[in-house]
């Protein structure tokens, strides 16, 4: 069972969601502004948030923003604005994915699910992968840089996981929206660029002379050094 922070000021909304994420088996936790969200997420700990963009006070976007700060807890925007720059800015900002209202209760439970699954189902035996001061525990779900830890992500991490798996093999767009997300296509190419480029800057990594990420042009891109892998401790 997983604890679902759910922040919308429609109550409408709020006993839809209640009803598919019960349904599901899952505990759920209200908010209906932005400042109860920061609070409810201090205090509930959520395994996943549904996080309406627009909300009174501190609206979605910005609670996006401080709940990046210090967690890496799956975030998913519910926004009614279709437009492709408001689902960019969400995404720069560190979630995960967005949903446009009006939803299929049925495609947003799918979602949910598959962000549920990705954030639990690293295998415990997964090699803990390192190259050039970059490790990456699949198991712990930790990457670290030079020893430091690096906050990203559970998408992040999934796109780092894929490339650092087949160092030196380009994977095209298309193959990072699978490895990140469930089947929609509503996804666009420009989701991933922002993720790489948000990864890109959390690594310390250069798109000019990459160590790590390289964009392959007019494909898609590709982890350049070479990577060793060693067993979990986990």
């Amino acid at each position: 069972m997983a604890t679902v922070l759910v922040v919308d000021d429609d109550p409408s909304i709020r006993d839809l969601l209640r009803l598919y994420v019960t349904r599901d088996g899952h505990r759920v936790v209200f908010a209906t502004d932005g400042a109860q969200a920061l609070v409810a997420a201090h205090q509930h700990v959520p395994d996943l948030v549904l996080l309406d963009v627009m909300l009174p006070g501190i609206d979605g976007l910005e609670v996006c923003r401080q709940l990046r700060e210090n967690s890496d807890v799956p975030i998913m925007l519910l926004t009614a604005r279709s437009g492709d720059s408001d689902k960019v800015v969400g995404l720069d900002l560190g979630a995960d994915d967005y949903v446009v209202k009006p939803f299929s209760p049925r495609e947003l439970m799918a979602r949910i699910r598959a962000q549920l699954r990705r954030r639990t189902s690293a295998a415990l035996d997964d090699p803990v992968l390192t190259s050039i001061g970059l490790m990456v525990d699949p198991s712990a779900m930790e990457v670290q840089v030079n020893g430091r830890p690096v906050e990203i992500t559970s998408t992040e991490f999934r796109i780092l996981h894929a490339l650092m798996r087949r160092a030196g093999r380009v994977f095209t767009r298309d193959e990072l929206i699978s490895a990140s997300y469930v089947d929609d296509p509503g996804i666009l190419d420009r989701t991933i660029d922002v993720h790489v480029g948000r990864l890109r800057r959390k690594l310390g990594d250069s798109s000019a002379s990459p160590r790590y990420v390289a964009t392959v042009r007019g494909v898609g891109y590709k982890f350049v050094s070479a990577v060793e892998a060693r067993a979990s401790e986990g």
